[in-house]
């Protein structure tokens, strides 16, 4: 059956679904603590607790969800509704537990609940839905495309986290009244179930192979699943490229987590500004990102994607740096000059959000060239997963560190102590992550020329070739894989077993 052909709307409809990845993620890493702290009565001990709880059941949840991606095909199910597509689907109706999150005055357990029971719905999209770009083509500059578009709309996601709680104060009132939150909760429920079922309508899977005739399924005890689970999570490590790139993923990543959970506290408590001043501001950094993003696409096509992921760094770093410099200086129109920093870093940071996943669509080619197999879903898994664990652990940090400098919650002035931890933590600690990803990156040799190396050396093995086309393409795979020529296309024990 021939490809069929990706149309606009087939970019547009992908694209779509990140409103859910990067919009929950960006208010969650964003207002959470906040929310905890100054509506709920929580201390950042619980808070720290909640997403720890929440990191244990992940840590299961989404490789294995992952790994049941890669084997429904083999059921009526995965054949009926997509091995990828039918989790998009069934997950659908669950998403307004989100606005569930944002309801103030209940327990610790109530938040608990609330928080492990939508991070496990969010899994259960995004892990499906990460291998879906590359189900509907391998082509390299498609595959851009798609991580673009996707990416465009997740800074529009990300603008709506920053400037929403701003606009709900403007029209309901109540500057400082938990309600804000909850209507910013119901209106990004009501999103997320929008666009998660325009990207199910407008994606499709890969063509899988029939299953033959009298073909029996091998059957494995609860344990031996599990175990082989775990496994296969692990095996994605041995995969040079995609160690190199999660290296890069969480450089560009972690770095944002840290300084989003300490930018509102910087602005409120370093600068004297309001929730609805850091609102603004994370909603002006988030609007350039989104241009950054736009630029980025043809960027990194032409300039590939490492060297491309160094400059957003290093725009970053200007960014923070910048802030800084106004948080020394304290001029009197502070508010009006945090645009200039806080614009150059939405640049950087737009970079820092695209090229990671421009990568990622990739990953699954390289895996391939070393096992033989698609397992675009335990890579989408372990993504997930690490994205999630980190984010909830930067979050986490940031309280503690908060608590151990003397920090009072619900006081209008805090002592210098606490102001330092603040300023240290939405400085120091993001440029030391932006420094690791760059020097990562300098080792990162995947680009459109590799990929297309890469891409020809798995169309020899599918053809009974086992010798290299020449000692440069040798080079090349062995490099993006790190493994031996002989030792590609599943002559390995990456799966456990040589072929």
């Amino acid at each position: 059956m021939a490809a069929r052909t990706v149309r606009p709307i087939h970019y547009i409809a992908y694209g779509l679904a990140d409103v859910l990845g990067a919009g929950s993620m960006a208010v969650v890493a964003g207002w959470i603590l906040f929310f905890y702290a100054a509506f709920c009565g929580l201390s950042a001990t619980e808070a720290s607790a909640i997403f720890a709880i929440s990191r244990i059941l992940d840590a299961i949840w989404s490789p294995l969800l992952g790994h049941f991606s890669d084997n429904l095909g083999n059921t009526w199910i995965g054949r009926r509704f997509g091995r990828r597509r039918f989790f998009l689907l069934v997950s659908i109706p669950l998403l307004p537990s989100f606005a569930l999150m944002w309801v103030s005055g209940h327990s610790f357990a109530y938040y608990l609940f609330t928080y492990i029971f939508f991070e496990l719905v969010y899994a259960s999209i995004l892990v499906p839905y990460g291998t879906l770009a590359p189900e509907m083509t391998d082509d390299y500059k498609k595959l851009s495309i798609f991580a673009g578009v996707r990416m465009l709309f997740a800074q529009v996601s990300a603008i709506l986290a920053g400037i929403l709680p701003k606009m709900i104060i403007s029209v309901v009132g109540g500057k400082d009244s938990p309600d804000t939150f909850l209507y910013m909760g119901i209106i990004f429920s009501v999103l997320f179930m929008l666009v998660v079922t325009i990207t199910y309508l407008f994606s499709w899977e890969r063509e899988l192979p029939p299953v033959k005739p009298g073909a029996v399924t091998e059957k494995k005890s609860p344990l031996d699943a599990l175990t082989g689970l775990y496994k296969g999570v692990g095996s994605t490590l041995k995969v040079r490229a995609f160690r190199l790139h999660l290296g890069m993923y969480l450089g560009g990543y972690i770095c944002q987590d840290v300084f989003n959970a300490a930018f509102t506290y910087f602005v409120v408590y370093a600068l004297f500004g309001s929730v609805a001043v850091a609102s603004t501001m994370m909603g002006a950094m988030a609007f350039t990102q989104l241009i950054a993003v736009a630029a980025f696409i043809p960027l990194i096509l032409w300039l590939q994607p490492a060297p491309s992921y160094r400059l957003a760094c290093f725009l970053y770093a200007a960014g923070i740096i910048g802030l800084y410099t106004l948080y020394k200086i304290n001029p009197a129109n502070v508010v009006m000059l945090l645009y200039i920093p806080v614009l150059i870093a939405g640049l950087g940071r737009g970079g820092l959000n695209f090229i990671p996943w421009n990568i990622y669509n990739y990953i699954a080619d390289v895996d391939e060239v070393v096992t033989g197999q698609r397992r675009e879903g335990i890579f989408a898994g372990v993504m997930i997963f690490t994205r999630k664990t980190t984010m909830a652990i930067a979050v986490m940090v940031v309280g503690l560190m908060l608590d151990a400098s003397g920090f009072h919650q619900g006081a209008k002035t805090q002592t210098p102590e606490a102001i330092n931890m603040i300023v240290g933590l939405m400085t120091v600690g993001p440029l030391l992550l932006l420094a690791f990803g760059a020097f990562v990156s300098f080792r990162f040799k995947l680009n459109k020329h590799t990929h297309a190396t890469l891409m020809a050396t798995i169309a020899r093995f599918k053809s009974g070739e086992t010798s290299p086309a020449s000692e440069k393409d040798k080079a090349i795979v062995e490099d993006l894989s790190g493994f031996s020529y002989d030792s590609l296309w599943g002559n390995n024990t990456v799966l456990g077993t040589k072929k």
